[in-house]
């Protein structure tokens, strides 16, 4: 009987400490935030999938001001291995999001590229119509060849930067929210 009341006393605070932080992930152990199959230390492992998953789906309906807060039981904890474990979570988060940031920019960057190219070759093409009117086969064939190239590279270049550069925003989103929250280890 003295069992169960502890046990409900624990549920009631497990449930107490999730309505109090924004983002609140139970774990068992350190290694549940690690990806089992790294053997390297904390300092440098990577980062379970499971974890970024849950983490990435607690936070979507989240303001930009995060708390993320890791509930561990109070015989596993170790003040040593949080500092560090903290620090490796907030550099997982700033690099990806410097990298997603990076790819983002570079695939506008492309789109950009290929919407002048494509626009020069149609103009190209156009001035070969308007200047040679279809007085040569090779020039024929020449605009038969820029017109679909540049019409091409155009809608693919405005794809790159409205349609391909808004698949990124999720997870840029997500890695944004993450690099800026405030990382904390709670006891149950």
């Amino acid at each position: 009987m003295k069992e169960k009341k502890e046990e409900t006393v624990t549920l009631k605070h497990e449930i107490k400490m999730l309505q109090m932080s924004e983002i609140s992930l139970l774990v068992n152990d350190y290694n549940d935030i690690f990806s089992s199959f790294d053997p390297r230390p904390y300092s440098q492992r990577a980062l379970s999938g499971d974890f970024l998953t849950e983490a990435h789906k607690a936070s979507k309906d989240k303001d930009d001001k995060i708390e993320l807060k890791l509930l561990l039981p109070k015989k596993k904890r170790d003040p040593h291995k949080e500092i560090v474990i903290k620090e490796r979570l907030k550099g997982h988060f700033e690099k990806h999001l410097h990298i997603i940031q990076k790819e983002k920019t570079n695939m506008i960057k492309e789109g950009v590229i290929f919407v002048m190219i494509g626009m020069i070759l149609m103009l190209i093409a156009t001035f070969i119509l308007f200047k040679y009117a279809k007085k040569d086969f090779l020039l024929n064939f020449l605009v038969i060849i820029l017109e679909p190239g540049g019409w091409f590279l155009f809608w693919e270049g405005l794809n790159q930067i409205i349609f391909e550069s808004r698949k990124t925003r999720a997870k840029l989103e997500f890695y944004r929210k993450m690099s800026r929250c405030e990382i904390t280890f709670l006891s149950y």
